[in-house]
């Protein structure tokens, strides 16, 4: 069943015990997933471009912030604390840090992308907000611009590496998803994917979603006009060996700019960002790529995460240059921590 709200003109809100900005838009879905009427709440919009919101065990929540333009300054992975509504700064410098992800002993985990002074690499950020490499190169190449990752709960990271900007050239000849045990094996998850982007795990962890997402940039520049490729939603069995079965598509977009960042919830639903110009926001999705429900957001969206805590039924948003938050019915799931 789909329930339809058209949420009334902006209005200031202190339903989470804090005093927040609501937005107009648009939210509408199943009533077991998203209650009729709820509004998407703004919590912070002062950075320059988004992206990796990440639940930390500490109850806050961390994000990453990239300066526009790139080199107008460092990107900051940030800090949100939903009790104060406080946002702060947690690393100063991250080196381009995108996606982010918890380990189940509380290390953040961070994918660094290009342009400019981008690790490309794989890093851990310190509690002090300093970052050390974990990995940047495979078979002696550098990556291309890793972007987004999942780790499941035997520390496996399952991470993405494409590249939509920079000058730089690329090392290697393709753009595949890697795996990093914790052995410090490195390897290719698969290559199935013309140019992976997000990634979750289901809360079984026996399947893997990937977001294909090719805006046909040439693989060390980007073109004036690229040719745009496939925008898909795939699954993959994971096998008892974390290697990954054949890809199967879930949900095609066609012409329409496709999945960035997603979450997943504890019964196997799938929040993903999409960037449709058509109709972007948060869209919901049941296993099978059946639509559930949809959340609009103003600016186009990264990437999604529930909270932990008090905020697990919390759906947290980063879009354009801001994080947002709005209560769900569902239960949030963290595959590397629960």
């Amino acid at each position: 069943m789909i329930t339809h709200s058209t949420i009334c003109a902006t209005l200031l809100l202190a339903s989470f015990g804090t005093t927040v900005m609501a937005q107009t838009l648009v939210v509408e879905g199943d009533p077991r997933i998203l209650t009729d009427g709820e509004t998407l709440q703004t919590l912070w919009e002062e950075g320059g471009f988004t992206e990796g919101v990440a639940a930390g065990p500490d109850g806050n929540m961390y994000f990453s912030d990239f300066a526009q333009p790139f080199d107008a300054g460092p990107a900051r992975v940030m800090k949100f604390d939903p009790r104060s509504a406080e946002t702060t700064v947690h690393c100063v410098d991250s080196g381009m840090g995108n996606g982010l992800m918890f380990t189940r002993d509380g290390r953040l985990i961070g994918c660094c992308a290009s342009p400019l002074s981008g690790h490309r690499a794989l890093v851990e950020f310190k509690p002090d907000g300093k970052v050390e490499m974990i990995v940047n190169r495979f078979n002696g190449k550098r990556f291309n611009s890793p972007n987004d990752l999942v780790i499941d709960r035997a520390g496996r990271v399952y991470f993405t590496d494409p590249k939509y900007v920079g000058p730089e050239e690329m090392e290697l000849d393709r753009f595949d998803v890697f795996r990093l045990d914790p052995d410090g094996t490195l390897q290719i998850a698969t290559s199935a994917i013309d140019k992976p982007n997000g990634i979750i795990l289901s809360s079984d962890q026996k399947t893997i979603y990937i977001a294909e997402t090719d805006n046909g940039s040439a693989k060390a520049e980007i073109e004036a006009s690229p040719e745009q490729g496939r925008m898909t939603l795939n699954a993959f069995a994971v096998r008892h060996d974390g290697s990954l079965g054949e890809r199967r598509v879930l949900v095609d977009f066609g012409d329409q700019i496709g999945v960035d960042g997603m979450a997943m919830d504890s019964e196997g639903r799938i929040y993903a960002a999409v960037r449709s110009e058509n109709r972007h926001g948060i869209h919901i999705f049941s296993p099978a790529g059946k639509t559930l429900g949809f959340i609009e957001t103003a600016d186009l969206p990264t990437n999604c995460c529930f909270g932990n805590g008090a905020e697990k039924s919390t759906l947290f948003i980063t879009a354009g240059g801001g994080l947002y938050r709005i209560k769900t019915r569902v239960i949030g799931y963290h595959p590397a921590t629960d």
